[in-house]
């Protein structure tokens, strides 16, 4: 979502970010004090055996969820640059429009704007400011125009990239407005649920709306959108990760881990920075970038593949409160 947490405590129920304490499921069996399991099936009414047998299956389901496939890949990230970000900047949207420069849109009430920054310097060229009625959300370009999503608000602004002072306002067909991004004919967008919406950038009717799962299992809180080679990357509002999203039916394909930008700001002295959000991608030279909401800084990064087995699964690494 978008409000600080400090501000929402009263219109959220506050997420628990740490995992949850949980013993090994494994249980120890003594090889030489238990007879194999079929033996012991064998010995057992078939009523008996059958409810161990359902056991088993729903164990065998439990830690195919807990335990990541090799067909949904998780990553970590090497920092290549890092660059200045306003840390009064509430960001909502973040969108990379060559030659070094980024559109963002920034909420709270009574401080929500749209802006140019200069990527290197962290230097605001142009800024608009809000009606302080009004909270920013989502930020996407398509051509020469900017698509912002309102909080709250089933209704958005279009801007002229090169004047924001030349808006037009538009309603869309989502709850809320959380995150937009585009592939250059659709607008995706986000209200905060597990649903991914396509929306028609023309008469902002939505074209079709997909449930974004992981193991079958929903995933909510869907934030800031940026669309990266096919896919729709999502921040998870108040987690650490990204979920990399397959835009035709909402399967959830990989998962990114960045939970060591935070505690690399924890550790510099930082403190009053709200949660990760804000991607952008520089699709020329395969630059990606993130920031979050009131973070000092905007870092570029590069993904490397996980390898090996994750001792926990992806409802460990990101909130359980994430997930329906």
């Amino acid at each position: 979502m978008t409000m600080p947490h400090s501000s929402k405590r009263n219109q959220k129920r506050r997420i628990n970010l740490q995992p949850p304490s949980m013993a090994s499921p494994h249980p120890s069996f003594s090889r030489s004090r238990s007879p194999p399991l079929l033996s012991r099936l064998r010995r057992r009414p078939p009523a008996a055996a059958l409810f161990l047998l359902s056991l088993l299956l729903l164990y065998a389901t439990w830690r195919a969820f807990l335990a990541p496939s090799p067909h949904h890949l998780f990553y970590t990230f090497d920092v290549v640059n890092v660059y200045p970000h306003d840390p009064n900047a509430f960001t909502q949207g973040l969108v990379y429009a060559g030659n070094d420069t980024l559109f963002e849109s920034t909420g709270l009430y009574k401080k929500s704007s749209v802006r140019e920054v200069h990527l290197q310097s962290g230097k605001v060229r142009a800024h608009h400011k809000m009606d302080g009625s009004l909270f920013g959300e989502g930020l996407t370009l398509l051509g020469e125009r900017l698509y912002q999503v309102l909080w709250l608000k089933n209704e958005g602004f279009i801007y002229d990239r090169n004047d924001f002072t030349k808006h037009e306002k538009f309603t869309h067909e989502m709850h809320d407005g959380w995150g937009l991004a585009t592939d250059g004919e659709v607008l995706y967008g986000s209200d905060g649920s597990s649903s991914l919406y396509h929306l028609d950038p023309s008469t902002f009717q939505a074209l079709k709306r997909v449930t974004v799962k992981y193991h079958d299992r929903e995933i909510i809180n869907l934030n800031e959108l940026e669309y990266i080679n096919g896919e729709i990357w999502a921040n998870i509002w108040l987690t650490d990760c990204i979920a990399r999203i397959s835009r035709k039916d909402g399967q959830v394909v990989g998962w990114i881990l960045l939970h060591e930008l935070r505690d690399s700001l924890l550790k510099s002295g930082h403190q009053g920075f709200d949660c990760l959000n804000g991607i952008a991608w520089d699709k020329e030279n395969n630059r990606l970038f993130v920031t979050g909401k009131l973070w000092p800084k905007l870092y570029e990064i590069k993904l490397r593949p996980i390898t090996g087995q994750l001792e926990r699964g992806v409802e460990y690494l990101c909130p359980i409160k994430s997930y329906l």
